[in-house]
């Protein structure tokens, strides 16, 4: 075992079968989507306006000059568009498909972007704007609101010069319509979202019985697990659409219809900048709209919902609590929207203004493209200043972008510096899928074992059984920083995949296994992986959070939920979830077959002991612990309890919980699982919950 700075490393490596969605296990492994630099034109919209902010027309390709990294570059194309003139021309409507119908945010949208990076569609005289329509986070009213306010814009306001297209997102991104003048098919796409609901989980709950309705039960749903991944496919959804808007040359406007995008502390903080830089390299503006509109937050909730427990009514804590999570679901939007040059539309009821705003952003600007005089395809990124023979004006234009990466003729040290920059770069790869989990587990009084589980798809690797072995390899390199950005650990392994196995891989994750040892604190944990067939990269950043469970009433670990437990011959008394040879594997997707076994772990740390007279390690304990399974508020199952009157493990006074439930005992469906754990003696109990998802 490798001792590293403050941290102790346990390798292993499991591949299980994936529970990915179903059109991802049937999925080709996607190309690489490129941005050639070198050889395609690097396009940069300019808006230049005088000191009353007026648009300044009448400049010529001679009045610009633009450098790349200060080394100037020749202007080899030039246009001004200038939808504001009533004598504006414009172009004819595409005669062929612009947005492909996509039938998921994957393999198909990154061909798409391919595709449309390489056409370079000419859009002159057009206002291009893309209504996005996000069904998976909004509720019937709310996409009432959304179809109404899109209706207004496209029956009343639409000018010759617009060309509109309708996308949706639920479970997949879909494009509804293509570019369009058209209003009637404009009018049949929109009209299309208003009789659907919203198809993602609804705000409320996340399980802290405080501040949430009290209607005589101690269960609350949390399906705050499911939100990693409903915000990433969001994400990529962002992506895709931008990517497949690549090859038109002009300025496009993405107004994005939602309810906000949570962020629950367990996200992909890269995927966020990586939809920010694809955006912003397509020449493509996001507007976000809130279709929750003005909202009142009511100290105790509404009178549609019960009363609520607990004394932060009374506090002002319950207030503070909503006004934090309404942020919460804002926060994003605002930085997607004001990185890419758009603007977030939030507490208003007055829906019509986003369209205002594009309106008033695409009326007249420059388009200057150059051919970058940099062939080095090292991925760094490059700075675009442009300037003009004009000293009273301003200038408006993205700062740069990011130069591809050729990973086949890269060295060994040149891979290993590239692994290095990504983890240190704000804005990594996200090319290849990868997932981040961690749990806690105390060891010693401030001494926390944290396992950490990296998942990649294995459709999205490029093995064959022709694949040289060399080349059937994942390298993995991560870094835990304090809230200091001080490093607390490392971790780097290369993970070896038979090529014989190649057939099977497809419908199966890579799942590697690690684990660190550090203090209790919050830390922000990055994870970056590359499979070297092509060199695609992922990469994974999160904040991990170590609590203090000494000052919690019942001490208990996180729960694990795993469906595999496999044999494990390198000893590591550290690791809880390694017994007896046999270590219990952490199912990130919590998605599981009715063929499986459901395997719990979770431990409760300084349990109460009875008042004897026998000496304190002889006195007993009272223990009582079951889970339960509900669907909506019906408990469906529960396992019996088990009681509990000594210690499993004396040294770290620690009671250890071991589950084992065959999946056929549920019916196929979603559950929230409830962890019923209580000190009897102590008088005191929790509820710690998570979301698991029967298949058939």
């Amino acid at each position: 075992m490798r001792r590293l700075a403050c941290s102790t490393i346990a390798i292993a490596l499991t591949i299980s079968m994936a529970s990915a969605r179903a059109q991802r296990q049937s999925a080709p492994a996607a190309s690489r989507p490129v941005f050639r630099s070198g050889t395609e034109l690097v396009l940069v919209n300019v808006v230049v306006r005088d000191k009353n902010s007026a648009v300044v027309r009448g400049l010529t390709q001679n009045d610009f000059s633009i450098t790349e990294d200060d080394r100037p570059q020749t202007i080899a194309s030039f246009d001004f568009e200038d939808l504001d003139r009533a004598d504006a021309p414009t172009a004819a409507a595409p005669e062929s498909s612009v947005l492909p119908p996509h039938p998921g945010t994957q393999a198909a949208g990154r061909m798409a972007t391919e595709a449309a990076a390489q056409a370079h569609i000419d859009m002159r005289g057009r206002r291009l704007m893309v209504l996005f329509f996000d069904l998976s986070s909004m509720q019937p009213e709310e996409i009432d609101r959304a179809t109404k306010a899109a209706r207004v814009y496209v029956d009343g306001q639409l000018t010759p010069a617009d060309l509109v297209a309708v996308a949706s997102f639920s479970t997949a991104l879909r494009v509804d319509q293509d570019f369009t003048t058209d209003r009637a098919l404009l009018a049949a796409a929109i009209d299309r979202f208003s009789v659907q609901g919203g198809q993602g989980f609804e705000e409320g709950a996340t399980g802290d019985s405080e501040s949430t309705p009290d209607t005589g039960t101690a269960f609350t749903a949390d399906d705050t697990e499911f939100n990693i991944f409903n915000t990433d496919r969001r994400l990529e959804a962002l992506q895709t659409l931008s990517g497949a808007l690549a090859g038109i040359q002009q300025k496009k406007s993405i107004v994005y219809f939602s309810s906000g995008m949570n962020q629950t502390g367990q996200d992909n903080q890269v995927e966020l900048r990586r939809t920010t830089d694809r955006a912003n390299r397509a020449n493509v503006s996001i507007y976000a709209a809130d279709m929750r509109g003005l909202q009142a937050l009511v100290a105790g909730g509404e009178a549609s919902q019960a009363s609520t427990r607990g004394v932060s009514t009374y506090s002002g804590a319950s207030t503070l609590n909503q006004v934090n999570r309404l942020s919460a679901t804002q926060d994003t939007l605002t930085t997607i929207a004001e990185d890419t040059g758009g603007r977030a539309f939030f507490d208003s009821n007055r829906f019509g203004d986003v369209f205002q705003r594009v309106v008033a952003d695409t009326s007249a600007y420059y388009v200057l493209g150059y051919l970058s005089t940099n062939p080095a395809r090292d991925g760094r990124f490059r700075r675009i200043k442009v300037r003009v023979k004009r000293p009273d004006v301003k200038l408006e234009y993205r700062s740069g972008y990011y130069a591809p990466r050729d990973f086949a003729h890269s060295t060994k040290d040149d891979r290993e510096e590239q692994l290095q920059e990504q983890l240190l770069s704000d804005l990594s790869a996200t090319d290849l899928t990868a997932y981040v989990s961690t749990a806690y587990f105390r060891l010693a009084d401030n001494r926390y074992f944290v396992p950490v589980s990296v998942i990649v798809p294995g459709y999205q690797l490029p093995i064959s059984r022709t694949t040289d072995k060399s080349h059937a390899t994942i390298d993995v390199l991560g870094i835990v920083r304090d809230a200091r950005r001080r490093p607390v650990a490392r971790i780097r392994d290369t993970v070896r995949l038979s090529p014989e196995l190649a057939d099977g891989l497809r419908r199966q994750v890579v799942q590697y296994e690690t684990g660190v040892q550090m203090p209790r604190g919050t830390y922000d944990l990055k994870v970056v992986v590359r499979e070297n067939q092509t060199g695609t990269m992922g990469s994974y950043e999160t904040t991990v959070i170590v609590p203090d469970v000494g000052r919690e009433p019942v001490r208990v670990s996180s729960v694990v939920f795993g469906t595999t437990l496999q044999s494990e011959t390198r000893p590591d008394k550290d690791n809880p979830l390694l017994k007896a040879g046999r270590e219990l594997v952490p199912n990130v997707t919590h998605v599981v077959s009715a063929s499986q076994h459901l395997y719990f772990y979770y431990e409760l740390y300084d349990p109460a002991r009875a008042t004897t007279d026998a000496a304190p390690g002889a006195r007993p304990i009272r223990v009582l612990t079951s889970i339960s399974f509900f669907r909506g508020r019906v408990r469906a199952f529960e396992t019996p309890v088990v009681e509990t009157n000594a210690l499993t493990d004396p040294d770290r006074n620690t009671a250890v919980f071991q589950f084992d439930l065959p999946a056929a005992s549920l019916q196929p469906g979603l559950y929230t699982c409830q962890v019923n754990v209580v000190d009897d003696i102590a008088g005191a109990f929790t509820f710690p919950r998570l979301q698991v998802l029967v298949r058939r």
